[in-house]
């Protein structure tokens, strides 16, 4: 097993690329702090994988949470050998509509919640840690609607690098795994039938080179490299994985 006797911890851990990560983490050997918002969905989790993995509720945008969380890191493991603040949202940002309470939400989570988030944890990682970041494909392309979308995973692609210039004397990787479609909850449109959404899903897949989407395990296992000591050679890198959406 490749995490054996590691300890992770994970944000946006009930849903999508976050749970198949913790799932596939604990099939490797280590114990997992998840962090989510939905009391059902983290006991539903407990459940699940039992006692390698420790639930606790926090909102990544707020301070006071982080510091809890990181108390109940420290009393559950002392340090972390991984952390993975994948928590993040995703929706289109046409210039001409969107609203400022949007902006602030998307950024706040998925810019704001990786920095502080970040900034908390720091403190209890390991001499030798492996911190991942979700970034996008759409930080490598110009997709119209998708402005602040692409700009939000654009600067956490950034953080990787410049993380891994300040932890450099600790020896802590900062990389990230980039994730084109993939086929989670976030696809799914508020308010649309699950006939739309499929159809929206099967177009979106057509313009995909390998002619699929992804999923959330093609995510899990690429994060799960970039935990283990199979990557103890890079730095500041992406792995992108999107079918060839980026770059063919």
């Amino acid at each position: 097993m490749k995490l054996q006797g590691k300890r992770a911890l994970i944000t946006g851990a009930t849903s999508g690329i976050g749970l198949a990560t913790t799932r596939l983490f604990v099939e490797e050997g280590a114990r997992v702090a998840v962090v989510g918002r939905d009391v059902a969905r983290m006991e539903a989790l407990r459940q699940s994988l039992g006692e390698r993995v420790v639930p606790i509720l926090g909102d990544v945008r707020r301070t006071e949470d982080l510091h809890r969380i990181r108390d109940e890191v420290i009393q559950a493991f002392g340090s972390l050998d991984i952390f993975f603040p994948n928590a993040g949202v995703a929706y289109a940002t046409p210039l001409d509509d969107t609203t400022e309470a949007q902006y602030d939400t998307l950024m706040d989570i998925n810019v704001k919640g990786v920095f502080l988030s970040m900034q908390a944890m720091a403190p209890v990682l390991s001499d030798g840690a492996s911190v991942i970041l979700n970034t996008s494909w759409l930080n490598e392309v110009g997709t119209p609607g998708m402005s602040m979308l692409s700009a939000s995973k654009a600067a956490v692609r950034s953080l990787a690098r410049t993380w891994s210039g300040e932890l450099l004397a600790r020896r802590i990787r900062v990389n990230a795994v980039s994730p084109g479609a993939i086929d989670t909850p976030i696809l799914d449109r508020k308010g649309a039938t699950p006939e739309e959404n499929a159809r929206s899903k099967q177009q979106l897949a057509s313009r995909i080179p390998v002619g699929y989407l992804g999923t959330a395990d093609d995510i899990a296992r690429a994060a799960l490299y970039l935990a283990s000591d199979d990557s103890r050679y890079m730095l500041g890198a992406e792995i992108v994985v999107d079918g060839g959406f980026s770059t063919l």
